[in-house]
């Protein structure tokens, strides 16, 4: 479920924007002047919320993008294999399987709690509690 749409002048550093439907926060926003015959320009460049994945990209301004809905819930670690690790979440007691970020991988043990997202049906561990 999509929280809401901004242009890309509303796209200000931390704010967090769907680009090729992958979440993506703005770490920069460089907005050009108009001209006599022609609309403003933006130079969006953003982090991949999951991957770290930089991009860079050239938009007019009136560029409308989308602000995804991001829940953050907690969970408790059951199990840990090489990619992924088996939680319980904490609120419905439901288990999941779910990936972590590579830099987790020493971090994450069995009954630790740690916080998971949820990025439009898109789940990851982000960080051990």
């Amino acid at each position: 479920m999509v929280l809401k749409l901004i242009d890309a002048h509303g796209a200000k550093p931390g704010t967090t924007i769907l680009i090729d439907g992958e979440a993506y926060t703005v770490r920069s926003n460089d907005i050009s002047k108009s001209g006599k015959h022609g609309a403003s320009k933006c130079r969006i460049e953003a982090i991949n919320v999951i991957t770290g994945n930089k991009k860079v990209m050239a938009c007019p301004g009136a560029t409308r993008f989308e602000v995804p809905m991001i829940e953050k819930k907690k969970a408790q670690v059951l199990s840990v294999s090489d990619t992924t690790a088996s939680v319980m979440d904490l609120e419905s007691y439901e288990t999941l399987e779910l990936p972590y970020l590579p830099e987790l991988k020493e971090n994450i043990l069995p009954e630790k709690q740690v916080e998971y997202w949820d990025i439009e049906g898109k789940r990851v561990i982000m960080r051990v509690l």
